[in-house]
């Protein structure tokens, strides 16, 4: 998934072989003239090669069939944002500003669309004209049902600047409804019209709002019987002996797992020994790819999910429950099938040996995050010592391993930044009646630690053995985002010159160093993160920029995200003694499509959750308008600037809210006055009043209280 939200697609050799020919011509190439040029001896399958770069984007296909690459012409290729009836704006590929294009050159194209576009600069800003349509978004909506002159009209909770026309209504929605509907521009290019489909109930209420958001995004949110069957007659089967004959038998070690309270996909479980020279730890990771098989209706499913979604009031998984919360997860006392990393490390957290087995375990314990952070900070009550009494030796060498290895992660340079999540809790009606900044503490980074380690270690296997994988990368930060977020630190006078020329993972670090345990800490961190790449996964090994890694790979979470369960499979093939021929043949083709699916729905997902999460945070701080709290400037935009309280709760306060109407803004990070040269700057501690909360749009507003 491109920056700009278009899927880019796979190129065969002999496609990429055309792309890369004609990038070097900037004109129209005719047909005739590209077949002589390339010595085509096909022209059927060059054709087709053709017509799937242009569905990529890479091409621009004439109705005379003329060709003209998009590189070569130096066009732009990107994703329509957001639309009115006069206008509309596309995202460029790979970031950038916003250009504006005039609806008389929107060549139809609607939010969710993949587009070419020429552009031309002028005192505005970018302006551009759509030349190409090469992949079309889903013209499924959201919205509020409103009246307006007697009329019913949608408000678009994203994408669409203006009202839409209600053409239709065909399930009898009422004003206030959170509904969906179909978009379609009007015969005159300008009107966008709709027709409500579907009917979700009130818009206030942010279990409605996430209902309604999962059915836009295309979230699968329901199995099929068949799948239900499938993965229910594997639960009831169970563990037998011959599916843990050949396997290495762990059940007599202490081993345990730690997750939270409410978790019941549990499907990580670890031992870690102190040896004369370092450390042992072992990573046992639910065997999912034992029970699914290959290319069959349980994979295709989760294929088709990408990953488990998670809401404050519901998980979507990416397996039935049959599946996730029951024969693989690995609760305490019964025997489970695992996929298990072995490694070694001396007592610097240097890796010396690894090596992967097909296992079975029994859980020793069923651990709780909270409690093993109070056993490790001295607070455990007795109750919870004993407990934990079988696994207290491995728990204690757990903790020491963790702190080489993070003290080793912080020589190789990776970059800390500082989580901003959000925990919401929901009275018995679904309602938010709580909201605070969620906690991480020891315990959650110790395992995190581990399963790193355990995914360094697939990784490493996979590149040696050159064998079909997906990996996940993280490449390095876009210089312009990178220069544009140094214009902002250096207002706040953090020293950026680490960041000029390709900076290194620590040179990232050592700015968010310099504002640790201060009041820019969090803005300094999140704006550092918007710029960087966004991690993703990938068929070859193009490292980790944020661990500063060159190997890793996501090996641990089998039940909840596809590419785990997909490298099981490959790595359960290679320990089988199949040929790197056999697995090239078997596994190749499905190891990119397993990395652009997965990059592709993992952005999906995220997009669910940060929607939703914004519908409960709005229903939180519903209860509190009028109310005044203080904050922190966290960013500053054209239209005002956000303000983060100590809950975690983020509002916009308009530029039409301020106190005076002569603010002006530098483009960076402040808003002056220029009569009283007042300041409203990012990082600024500020006091204010809650004056709305759009639940149905996820939006709250605040304005100023001084």
């Amino acid at each position: 998934m491109a920056n700009g939200g278009v899927i880019i697609k796979k190129l065969t050799e002999q496609q990429e072989f055309i792309r890369k020919y004609l990038s070097q011509k900037s004109k129209m190439i005719k047909l005739e003239k590209l077949v002589k040029d390339l010595g085509v001896t096909d022209k059927t399958e060059f054709i087709k090669d053709l017509n799937a770069l242009e569905h990529a984007g890479e091409i621009i296909i004439s109705q005379k069939g003329n060709v003209r690459s998009v590189e070569g012409a130096g066009l732009v290729r990107g994703k329509i944002v957001s639309a009115s009836r006069n206008f509309s704006f596309m995202q460029p590929e790979g970031g950038g500003e916003d250009v504006y294009i005039p609806y008389e050159y929107n060549g139809g194209a609607l939010p969710g669309d993949g587009v070419i576009i020429s552009v031309r600069e002028d005192e505005k800003g970018p302006s551009g004209k759509v030349l190409s349509v090469f992949e079309r978004g889903s013209r499924l909506v959201i919205g509020t049902v409103k009246k307006y002159r007697g009329k019913l009209e949608l408000l678009a909770d994203a994408d669409y600047r203006v009202p839409l026309n209600i053409e239709k209504n065909r399930v009898n929605a009422q004003v206030g409804d959170k509904v969906q509907a179909k978009v379609k521009l009007g015969r005159n290019g300008r009107d966008i019209n709709c027709s409500v489909t579907k009917v979700y109930g009130d818009a206030e209420r942010a279990e409605i709002c996430a209902d309604a958001i999962i059915d836009a995004l295309g979230i699968p949110s329901e199995f099929s019987e068949s799948v239900l069957e499938s993965a229910e007659k594997i639960n009831v089967r169970g563990v037998t002996e011959g599916d843990i004959e050949g396997r290495e038998d762990l059940r007599r070690e202490n081993i345990f797992t730690i997750d939270g309270a409410d978790a019941k996909d549990l499907d990580d479980a670890i031992c870690v020994k102190k040896t004369h020279n370092g450390f042992e730890l072992s990573v046992h990771i639910a065997d999912v790819s034992h029970y699914v098989e290959n290319e069959g209706e349980l994979d295709l499913e989760a294929l088709k999910r990408g990953t488990s979604v998670y809401f404050a009031d519901r998980v979507i998984p990416m397996y039935p429950e049959a599946i996730s919360n029951g024969i693989c997860s690995l609760n305490a006392h019964t025997d489970k099938l695992t996929f298990s990393a072995f490694m070694s490390f001396d007592s610097d957290g240097n890796m010396l040996d690894y090596r992967f087995a097909k296992t079975v375990i029994n859980s020793k314990v069923r651990g709780v995050y909270s409690e093993v952070n109070a056993i490790l900070d001295g607070t455990a009550s007795d109750e919870i010592l004993q407990k934990y009494d079988v696994v207290m030796g491995t728990i204690n060498d757990a903790r020491e391993l963790y702190n080489i290895l993070k003290a080793s992660s912080d020589r190789r340079g990776n970059v800390h930044f500082t989580s901003t999540e959000s925990r919401f809790v929901l009275d018995e009606n679904g309602i938010c009646v709580d909201l605070r900044e969620r906690e991480t503490g020891e315990a959650q980074e110790m395992i995190e630690q581990f399963m790193i380690s355990a995914n360094i270690a697939a990784a490493k296997l996979a590149r040696k053995a050159q064998i079909p994988f997906v990996y996940r990368v993280h490449e390095s930060p876009n210089p312009e985002a990178l220069d544009r977020v140094a214009q902002l630190l250096r207002t706040l006078g953090v020293d950026t010159s680490v960041l000029k020329e390709n900076p290194s993972p620590a040179d990232v670090d050592s700015v968010l160093a310099q504002v640790k345990d201060t009041p820019y800490e969090q803005v300094v961190s999140s704006a550092l993160l918007r710029a960087m790449a966004k991690a993703r996964y990938d068929y070859n090994p193009l490292g980790h920029f944020g661990l500063a890694l060159e190997d890793y790979c996501h090996f641990t979470s089998p039940i909840r995200r596809y590419p785990d369960s997909f490298i099981h499979r490959v790595l359960s093939a290679y320990l089988s003694g199949m040929s790197q021929y056999d697995l090239v043949r078997q596994f190749d083709w499905k190891a990119s499509q397993a990395a652009d699916l997965s990059s592709q729905y993992e952005v999906r997902a995220v997009t669910a959750e940060r929607r939703t999460e914004d519908c409960y945070m709005a229903e939180y701080m519903s209860k509190f308008v009028g109310e005044e709290f203080d904050g922190t400037i966290s960013s500053v935009i054209e239209r005002g600037f956000f303000v983060r309280l100590a809950n975690s709760a983020e509002g916009l306060v308009q530029y039409e809210d301020f106190p005076g109407d002569d603010f002006e803004y530098d483009g960076i990070a402040t808003y002056k006055s220029r009569s009283s040269g007042k300041k409203f700057r990012v990082g600024d501690t500020i006091r204010i009043r809650v004056a709305a909360a759009k639940i149905s749009a996820g939006k709250v507003l605040f304005v100023t209280a001084e």
